[in-house]
């Protein structure tokens, strides 16, 4: 974590930018007095997550049956 001045970060802003994309933490300070932080922005994986049944999973036929008589009342109460 670096600690700067806002003058300093504004006259080596870039050079502070360049720091922030290698991982680093800036924290920007008035007289001394952390007031901010600048740090990198956590990046997206590479390859979205596939929406739907976990891969290999199977769902068996009897999920698909009527529910008991006895289960269902117990839903309608």
């Amino acid at each position: 974590m670096i600690k700067v001045n806002i003058s300093e970060a504004k006259t080596h802003f870039s050079h502070y930018i360049d720091s922030v994309e290698q991982g680093e933490t800036i924290v920007v300070c008035r007289r001394n007095v952390p007031i901010a932080e600048i740090r990198p922005v956590p990046q997206s994986p590479a390859e979205l997550r596939p929406v739907g049944i976990d891969r290999g999973m199977t769902i068996p036929h009897s999920f698909f049956e009527p529910l008991p008589d006895d289960l269902l009342n117990a839903f309608l109460r």
